[in-house]
């Protein structure tokens, strides 16, 4: 991958499916319930290449970001923020309030966009009843929520 090439933003297109799953299991991160939410995920693609990625679950609601990952040699470059803005974007079109997530590696990071922690018991129970929540993340996964606000005039 050469750096200097432009990086877009855009849904995840049947021909990049298979390439969004090896840079997710490349990133440690689960393909469990994913299928059946690529309406609502984005990839970032620097030419042809996956480079990184970020979806939503909507639950009427309620959505669950997951699927958040930078491909390594583009880490550190503002990708992951761009992704996760978004993300978040797609969940104000999408009419979300509130929008959840788990995550081992990034609590720290997260709360720059407006997430907190929160005990998973206090998450929304359709996203509670996620493949995330109840079998493809760890326990030891920490819940984290972004109210959001949506501008009405």
């Amino acid at each position: 991958m050469k750096p200097d090439k432009t990086i877009s933003i855009e849904p995840v297109a049947e021909g990049d499916v298979h390439a969004l799953y090896r840079l997710l299991q490349a990133s440690g991160l689960p393909l469990d319930g994913l299928n059946e939410h690529l309406s609502t995920a984005l990839v970032a693609k620097e030419g042809t290449q996956i480079v990184g990625s970020a979806a939503l679950e909507v639950y009427s609601g309620s959505a669950l970001l997951r699927s958040v990952a930078v491909a390594e040699p583009v880490r550190g470059t503002g990708l992951g923020r761009q992704l996760v803005e978004a993300a978040i974007g797609m969940a104000h079109q999408q009419q979300v309030q509130r929008l959840y997530l788990l995550t081992e590696t990034a609590a720290e990071w997260f709360p720059r966009f407006g997430f907190a922690p929160v005990e998973r018991t206090e998450v929304d129970a359709a996203v509670q009843r996620s493949v995330e929540f109840t079998s493809a993340c760890p326990t030891s996964a920490r819940a984290m929520k972004l109210e959001i606000v949506s501008a009405q005039n």
